[in-house]
């Protein structure tokens, strides 16, 4: 080691060494490192010492020589990978098909129906027809997968994390789709946000955790291999980068740029392709729909199977509610909830009842309307008498519905909520699957009764499987404590069917209800009913079908034969409505049901071939009736009651019930009387498409243009589309008033 001393005093070499050692060593660790060297000498010069410099060597060596892995192989890394993962994803959503006699099945249809089958049914579509739903998950995740390279830069963690990911949504998916035939949508990720990850374990069926064993091993194996692999490879950057001293040199800033550039590129083309994928006429949407991409929307688990889940889950990930009205903020809704709260106690001073002294009944009558509505269809026999008779004697009419052939849910959803599809951006297809899940506290209006009644205070009612249009999970939200379904536990009392139709007849689900009024004894409740009777198809199922020689129609073939099953459909709930309102008149406590049939059915061709039939395509019958022990039963008048929308019908029971209403209602009320029926018309398959457009009817049943309304019922609107938007997508400042809050006497 070299001396700087200038003296020979102990002082002086204490004080005086560090300031003139060099600045290498001004810590003396070199020195240190000499003397550790000079002390292990003897050591190292030995048998065991040597063999362990030897094998320091050797690794060393090695370490030198690490792998340089290659672009290339990283692409074909990132095939594989990818590929796995869309199977993967694919075969979580299918399940092993049961057969009630599995050897009157043969060998092939079994091999078909399989999971292995249907997985690869799904790939081979992309050659048999065209239809390339694997190759479109195959580059969204690959985009994924992309995005997480470039952000991490490190491609083997990079594929761990994707891996991993994909693994464990794989896995949780089949599970879900197990217990509720349902796959995972977006809003199920608030399940972990909001503390309840520690629950999940408890959900898992025993059936399923020799899987998830199995996924935690080969999870924690695809880790280690990955770290090994990012330890082994001697490209430790994907792209070089550099964070120190960022424009050192034209090939670090080169590499600094195309860095960001990748990341940002790729993060906001994923970000744009999900942003947009709900929205028709965007590029995503266009696209997706040029793949092969088809929407689902009444059923997450069919959209999964057919579109592919990443597909399912990423449309439902963002669809845009509504636009920001004009003049939106807390002033302006506290002002409007006062307004309209003066305007309630003005309309209350004139009603003596309150809607929780009786039970409500809200039946959607699955395709119900009439038939001989329809242009150019005849029959000579009328196959609803009792329904038009008692249309006479109540408050009743015709109900603008915005769907045609389907569209169900969106019916149903303006009946409990008062809200209007038609105020919704076109882009909102489906609220049940794209806005109530991410919705906290949505507002319906069973939620009366539960306020005073309890959790009880309202029960629901579909004989059919619970998870149709997310229904389950939506109506736990609404407050409803029951939701009796085939499937649900305990399912609903009766599911008898007719003849050989294959879905329960409504006779059934009338008689459920019955019952369970029954069991409530005096006490009320909000009751919803959505029927299947009358759901498509309409093969032939019933036997001495007399509307096959009654009807008159200039139609043959499948249209007929349709129109002919519908008939009868459609008089077997003339029928089975006309008994159970007979039972309900016989109990002694007040009751009143609120029934309207939400579509026509698609068998139209002939009618709707012609632009011209298009608004008669959208209307469907309605009836507001009370039994005897109602203190109610006020009929509407005429003209405010022949034309309505669904998203009226709570404020027009109230009025028919001669009830006390709350802000919210009487808002409703006053655009109802300006503009009795509203609604976005979509005349497609199932309801969903991209030709919508907002349609205002006048008492007459007469389409008006907007610039042609009032200058009072323009503001109503203005009014609705502020109070609709603060409840779906602004900041629900009327949730800190009473303006949903309903006043007793």
């Amino acid at each position: 080691m070299t001396e700087y001393m200038t003296s020979s005093d102990p002082q002086s070499d204490s004080a005086d060494t560090t300031a003139q050692r060099p600045v290498e060593d001004r810590f003396g660790f070199a020195r240190f490192c000499a003397r550790c060297r000079t002390r292990m000498e003897p050591f190292m010069q030995s048998r065991f010492g040597t063999i362990l410099n030897t094998a320091f060597d050797i690794a060393r060596n090695l370490w030198n020589r690490r792998i340089r892995f290659s672009y290339a192989f990283y692409a074909v890394v990132f095939t594989i990978v990818t590929v796995s993962a869309t199977l993967l994803l694919q075969w979580s959503v299918y399940a092993e098909p049961t057969y009630a006699d599995p050897n009157a099945v043969d060998t092939s249809t079994k091999a078909w129906n399989s999971i292995a089958g249907q997985l690869t049914k799904f790939v081979v579509q992309v050659w048999l027809f065209q239809q390339r739903n694997a190759l479109l998950n195959f580059l969204v995740l690959g985009l994924i997968y992309l995005v997480l390279v470039f952000l991490l830069n490190r491609f083997w963690i990079a594929t761990a994390v994707f891996s991993s990911v994909m693994l464990v949504f794989a896995v949780a998916n089949h599970i879900k789709v197990a217990l509720r035939s349902e796959p995972i949508i977006p809003s199920d990720l608030s399940f972990l946000s909001g503390g309840n990850t520690g629950e999940i374990w408890s959900f898992i069926p025993q059936d399923d955790l020799a899987l998830v064993h199995r996924s935690i091993k080969g999870l924690v194996l695809l880790v280690v291999i990955c770290v090994a692999l990012q330890i082994l490879d001697r490209r430790t950057c994907v792209i070089p980068f550099r964070w120190k001293h960022p424009f050192r040199n034209p090939k670090v800033i080169a590499g600094n740029c195309t860095r960001l550039v990748t990341v940002i590129v790729s993060a906001a083309t994923l970000f744009s392709f999900t942003w947009n994928l709900g929205i028709p006429g965007s590029w995503s949407y266009e696209w997706a729909t040029s793949m092969g991409d088809a929407a689902q929307l009444w059923d997450s688990l069919g959209d999964a199977r057919a579109n592919g889940p990443a597909m399912n889950f990423l449309r439902l990930a963002h669809a845009k509610t509504m636009d920001k009205p004009d003049g939106y903020n807390k002033a302006a809704m506290q002002e409007l909830a006062q307004r309209y709260s003066t305007a309630a106690k003005q309309t209350n001073t004139e009603r003596t009842n309150n809607f929780t002294d009786s039970t409500v009944i809200m039946i959607l009558s699955e395709s119900f309307s009439d038939p001989t509505r329809v242009p150019g269809i005849t029959f000579t026999e009328d196959p609803m008498p009792n329904i038009r008779a008692l249309k006479t004697t109540t408050t009743s009419g015709l109900m603008l519905s915005p769907g045609y052939g389907g569209g169900t849910a969106n019916i149903e959803y303006q009946a409990l909520t008062g809200l209007s599809m038609g105020l919704f951006d076109d882009s909102m297809q489906s609220p049940y699957q794209e806005l109530v899940p991410h919705q906290k506290n949505p507002y319906t209006f069973n939620q009366i009764w539960n306020a005073k009644y309890g959790e009880q205070g309202s029960i629901a009612f579909h004989p059919y499987v619970k998870n149709m249009y997310l229904r389950d999970s939506d109506y736990k939200k609404f407050g409803f404590s029951h939701f009796y379904t085939l499937d649900s536990n305990p399912p609903i009392a009766h599911q008898e069917r007719i003849d050989n139709a294959p879905v329960t007849s409504d006779a059934a689900a009338y008689q459920s209800v019955v019952d369970a009024l029954n069991a409530n004894g005096a006490k009320h409740q909000f009751v919803q009913l959505v029927t299947m009777q009358n759901h498509m198809p309409y093969n032939d199922w019933y036997a001495n079908n007399q509307f096959k020689e009654a009807d008159t129609s200039a139609i043959s073939g499948d249209e007929k034969t349709s129109v002919d099953t519908y008939a009868k459909g459609v008089s077997l709930t003339d029928q089975a409505t006309a008994d159970f309102l007979a039972q309900l008149d016989q109990m002694s406590k007040p009751v009143t049901v609120i029934f309207y049939g939400d579509h026509l059915p698609g068998i139209y061709q002939t009618a709707a071939s012609d632009e011209n039939n298009t608004l008669s395509l959208h209307e469907t019958d309605y009836f507001i009736w009370s039994n005897q022990a109602s203190a109610g039963n006020k009929k509407i008048n005429a003209g405010t009651a022949s034309y309505a929308s669904s998203n009226f019908f709570m404020t027009m029971a109230s009025e028919h019930m001669d009830t006390k209403i709350s802000a919210y209602l009487e808002m409703l009320r006053q655009v109802h009387d300006e503009i009795p029926a509203l609604g976005r018309l979509v005349l497609g398959t199932h309801g969903f498409g991209d030709d919508s457009a907002t349609v205002y009817l006048d008492a007459e049943g007469n389409p008006v243009r907007y610039k042609d309304l009032s200058d009072k019922a323009k503001q109503l609107i203005t009014d609705y589309e502020l109070i609709q938007y603060d409840m779906t997508a602004g900041k629900g400042y009327l949730d800190d008033t009473d303006f949903f809050t309903v006043a007793s006497k």
